[in-house]
C-alpha cells in the first residue's frame, strides 16, 4: 500500500539535537507537510467523528525519555514505544479507549536514548533472555519511513546476545528489513484475518494480500514468524473465508521450514469501547449485541463481552484444525 503521508506535522523542537529528528523535518519537508513547531499538539473538529479522523492524519515528531518500561506479560518481559497510535482505522481496536478523543500519532526520535533504556533491562536481568515487545502501542512498520527507528532496532538486537525483539504489523512496509544482520533475534508476526474483516473493519491498512506478501518476504529473509489471527468474528461464510486464509499463508510458505506461531484471539469489546465505537463509526457493521455473547473479566480490571462457551469452542476447534491441516510446523501459542 501507499505509504501513510500525515496531513500536518507538529515539531517537538527537542528535536532538533538528534540526527534522526533531523531528517524526520527534511523527509517531511520534501513531501511538502505543513509544520508546526509546538509541544502541544492543537486539534479542533466540529464533531468527535472530525476530531478522530482529523488526529489520525496528524502527527507530532518529540521524544521519549521513559526509563522504566512496563511488563508486558505474556507478549514478552517488557514493552518499548517508538511511536504510540497508528494511521489505521480498525474499528475494533482495543487502543479505542486508551488514547483519547483525539489519537493523533507520536512519533519519537531519540532513538539512542532508547535503545540505552533497553540495554539496563537486559543487563539487570542478564544473564537471563530478556524479550522486548515494540508494537503494543503502536505499529512500528506504519510510520518507519518517517524515521528508519524500527531497523536501528533490529540490528540492536541483532548484535544483542541477551536481548530478543517482538514485532507486530498489519502494514507491509518491509523492503528495508530484508537485508540487515537479524541473527534471528527479531521475530516479527503478522496480524491478518480474511478478507471481509479487513475490507470492512481495518480501514488504512495493507490488504489481504499484500499482508500475505509481506510475511513471504520476511519468513524468506530469515526471521522468526508468526501470525496473529483476530479479531476471529462470526458471520456469513466465516468458515469459508478462514479456510482461504489458511490455504493462502500455506501456498506462499511452504518453504519455510522454522516454527510458526499462531495466536488466536476472538472478537471481544467493553461496554465503554462500544460506546466510543459507535461514536466514531456510527455506520459499524460491527457485531456489538451484547445479547448475544456473554461475559468475561478481562486482565485490566473490566468485563468484556465474548462468544458464548459453545461458538468461542466451535471457533477454537475450527481454526486449530485449519492450522494444523496446513503446517506441519505450527504452534498455537493460546485462544482467548
Amino acid at each position: 500500500m501507499k505509504l501513510f503521508i500525515p496531513d500536518i506535522a507538529y515539531i517537538d523542537p527537542r528535536i532538533l539535537k538528534y540526527d534522526v529528528g533531523n531528517k524526520a523535518v527534511e523527509q517531511l519537508e520534501k513531501l511538502n507537510i505543513p509544520i508546526v513547531k509546538s509541544r502541544k499538539v492543537l486539534i479542533e473538529g466540529k464533531s468527535p467523528v472530525e476530531s478522530y479522523v482529523k488526529a489520525k492524519k496528524t502527527i507530532y515528531v518529540t521524544v521519549n525519555f521513559q526509563k522504566k518500561l512496563r511488563s508486558c506479560k505474556p507478549s514478552a518481559d517488557y514493552q518499548f514505544a517508538l511511536s504510540s497510535s497508528c494511521p489505521g482505522h480498525c474499528e475494533y481496536c482495543y487502543l479505542q479507549t486508551t488514547q483519547g478523543e483525539k489519537p493523533f500519532m507520536k512519533v519519537f526520535v531519540n532513538i539512542d536514548d532508547i535503545l540505552n533504556v533497553i540495554q539496563e533491562h537486559i543487563d539487570n536481568n542478564s544473564p537471563n533472555i530478556t524479550t522486548f515487545e515494540s508494537g503494543s502501542i503502536t505499529d512500528p512498520v506504519a510510520l518507519e519511513h518517517l524515521t528508519g527507528n524500527l531497523k536501528k532496532c533490529i540490528e540492536f538486537f541483532g548484535r544483542s546476545e541477551k536481548g530478543r525483539l517482538r514485532v507486530i504489523t498489519k502494514y507491509d512496509n518491509v523492503d528495508s528489513f530484508l537485508n540487515i544482520k537479524h541473527n534471528n533475534h527479531t521475530k516479527f508476526r503478522f496480524s491478518i484475518n480474511t478478507r471481509y474483516v479487513i475490507n470492512k473493519f481495518e480501514h488504512v491498512t495493507s490488504s489481504f494480500e499484500e499482508r500475505i506478501e509481506a510475511a513471504r518476504k520476511i519468513a524468506n529473509a530469515g526471521y522468526p514468524i508468526g501470525f496473529i489471527i483476530a479479531p476471529i468474528m462470526l458471520y456469513d461464510n466465516w468458515k469459508e473465508e478462514y479456510k482461504e486464509l489458511l490455504d493462502k499463508l500455506k501456498s506462499q510458505l511452504e518453504d519455510y521450514t522454522d516454527i510458526i506461531t499462531f495466536e488466536l484471539i476472538q472478537h471481544r469489546f467493553t461496554s465503554t469501547a462500544k460506546e466510543l465505537i459507535l461514536t466514531r463509526f456510527p455506520k459499524t457493521a460491527l457485531d456489538l449485541d451484547e445479547e448475544k455473547r456473554m461475559l468475561k473479566w478481562g486482565p485490566y480490571g473490566k468485563f468484556k463481552y465474548v462468544y458464548p462457551k459453545e461458538k468461542s469452542t466451535e471457533i477454537k476447534e475450527y481454526i486449530t484444525a485449519l492450522i494444523n491441516n496446513n503446517f506441519i510446523n505450527a504452534e498455537i501459542e493460546y485462544f482467548t
